[in-house]
This record gives C-alpha cells, sequence and structure tokens, in this order.
C-alpha cells in the first residue's frame, strides 16, 4: 500500500488548526485543493476522518486514533528533510579547485579575496599540484575544474585554452647575457642550468621543444620548486629557465628574464572541468574571476 503523505499532511494541519481555511493558508493552498487531499485521504482508508459543519471540524473516532500517529510521522519527515538540506547546504558551502602553485601563489589570493566579497559564506578548497595530479582530481570528481598546462585530450575532461605563456632564460643581473634582448638556445652551451623535476609537466615541454638538442646542454641540478631555481640563479650557481608568470612568485631582485629564440618554448594555459558536469554557481563565479585575472596578467606581460 502506498502511504498518502500529502494526505496525512492535509489531515495534520486540519486537525491542529481546527479548520479548513487556516490549514489552507497553512499549506499555502486552496480550501478546494486541501478537500481533495482529505477526500482522497479517507477513501484510501476506508473511514472519515473528519465530521465538518459550518462553524467547527471535529475528529471521528478514526481520526483521534490516527492523529498522534500521524503527527509523529510528519514530525519525523520534517527533521529528516531539515537535516537534508542542512548537509546539501554544508556541501555548497565549500568548493573544491586545483590550481598549478606558481599560479595559486601569485594570483588566487587577490581573486580569492574578490569571491569572498560575492560569497562571504563559500569556503574553497585549493588543491595546488603538479598538471597530473590537477587532473586527477577533477576526474575523480574532488575539485570541479582545474587551472593546469594544457596536455594531451583526456575524454571524460572538457579542456578551454585560455593562453599561451612562454619560458624565460633567468639569470644573475651579473652575468654577461643578462645584457642581451633575447637569448638563443645556442648561448647556453657550457653553462651550467637548473632544472626543476619533471612532474611538474614544465620539463618535458622544453625537452620537446628542444628534441636532441637538450643534450648539448649542462643540466648540472635538478629542483623541485621554481623559487629555488630562482635563489640559484640569483646566487650564480647556475641559470634556469621557467615559466614567465612564474616570476610572480618569487624574489626578481638581482635577477634578470630573458625571452629565448630559436626555438621559443611556450606552455598552454588552460581550465580542464569533467566532461557535461556544469560548475556550481559559487564555482562559476570563481572560475570567472581566475579567467579574468590570468589574462590580464598575461596581457601586463606582453606590455
Amino acid at each position: 500500500m502506498r502511504i498518502d503523505f500529502l494526505g496525512l499532511e492535509a489531515f495534520v494541519a486540519i486537525a491542529e488548526r481546527g479548520s479548513f481555511n487556516r490549514a489552507a493558508a497553512h499549506l499555502n493552498l486552496s480550501q478546494t485543493a486541501l478537500s481533495h487531499r482529505m477526500k482522497k485521504l479517507e477513501d484510501d482508508l476506508g473511514v472519515r476522518l473528519l465530521t465538518r459543519t459550518t462553524r467547527q471540524v471535529t475528529l471521528t473516532p478514526a481520526g483521534l486514533e490516527l492523529l498522534p500517529r500521524a503527527q509523529a510521522v510528519m514530525a519525523d519527515l520534517t527533521s529528516s528533510f531539515v537535516a537534508l538540506r542542512e548537509r546539501g547546504r554544508e556541501q555548497l558551502e565549500r568548493i573544491a579547485i586545483g590550481c598549478l602553485p606558481t599560479i595559486a601563489v601569485a594570483y588566487l589570493p587577490v581573486v580569492l579575496d574578490a569571491f569572498r566579497k560575492a560569497h562571504p559564506r563559500v569556503g574553497v578548497r585549493v588543491y595546488d599540484n603538479s598538471a597530473t595530479e590537477i587532473a586527477e582530481h577533477v576526474q575523480a570528481g574532488r575539485a570541479e575544474f582545474g587551472l593546469t598546462i594544457v596536455a594531451a585530450n583526456r575524454w571524460d575532461l572538457e579542456i578551454r585554452p585560455l593562453m599561451k605563456e612562454p619560458f624565460v632564460l633567468v639569470c644573475p643581473d651579473r652575468h654577461p647575457l643578462a645584457r642581451k634582448v633575447t637569448v638563443n638556445w645556442q648561448a647556453l652551451e657550457g653553462e651550467p642550468l637548473v632544472r626543476i623535476a619533471p612532474q611538474t609537466g614544465n620539463r618535458v615541454l622544453i625537452d620537446d621543444a628542444l628534441g636532441s638538442r637538450r643534450e648539448n646542454l649542462d643540466w648540472r641540478y635538478e629542483v623541485q620548486h621554481v623559487a629555488t631555481a630562482v635563489g640559484m640563479a640569483r646566487a650564480g650557481i647556475g641559470l634556469t629557465i621557467v615559466p614567465r608568470l612564474a616570476l610572480g612568485v618569487v624574489d626578481t631582485a638581482g635577477i634578470v628574464a630573458l625571452p629565448l629564440r630559436n626555438p621559443g618554448v611556450t606552455r598552454t594555459l588552460g581550465i580542464v572541468s569533467k566532461r557535461g558536469i556544469p560548475p556550481s554557481p559559487p564555482a562559476a563565479t570563481l572560475l570567472d574571476l581566475i579567467v579574468s585575472a590570468l589574462r590580464s596578467a598575461g596581457a601586463a606581460s606582453d606590455s
């Protein structure tokens, strides 16, 4: 037997308020609709629950028997709905995104400040990981989207390219190459170089662009982070090659960043998201702010 919860709701509202008129107003129904619900409930049960006169509504013996049980059922349902709604609100009040560490450090603080003004009660979890890890977070549903290096297409990810970012040579301002306007890769032969670990994704891009010419370079040091590589370049230990926007997260005193030629190496930054799943409204706001900030940063770097 199917339970007529709408009928029970109508019955409890009438019984507690002693009036069809007051019950209809409470449930935001017309009196006709309320009467239909009660008739259907009584027809399903095969008994009368209410006696209605021009002046009052009274409960029949069957109605008196049913009322406390119906009240308990409706109270339990209400409690369950409230708990589920609160849980849903808690989930909506925290979103998660992925972002490359260099971009996260340089640009997310300003973006999150603007986001906080638009959504003051929404928290943000940032997976500031490598490009590979960001793709995994998005695929697994842990992050709604990721700002990362656009790599090979994945069938279950939507990819939205935003901008191409060049790699630059970082050297001490006292180095002979610091006086150049641009630097050819051939000029780096014989120079000790600091490279960044391959899991960042940047190293693969450089190796692919150079091809066999990478074997002519002296990759003497390897580090895990851009800030470490730049610090070593500042100290004169070795030169390093980093994405241009990454310089926004380091102290640039005492160093020079120079464009590289023959070949020029770039990486494409973009947004990855789960195919067919739109972002939640707060995540969509955050995404727009990130895209705007990143494009402004790219335009400023080009000027």
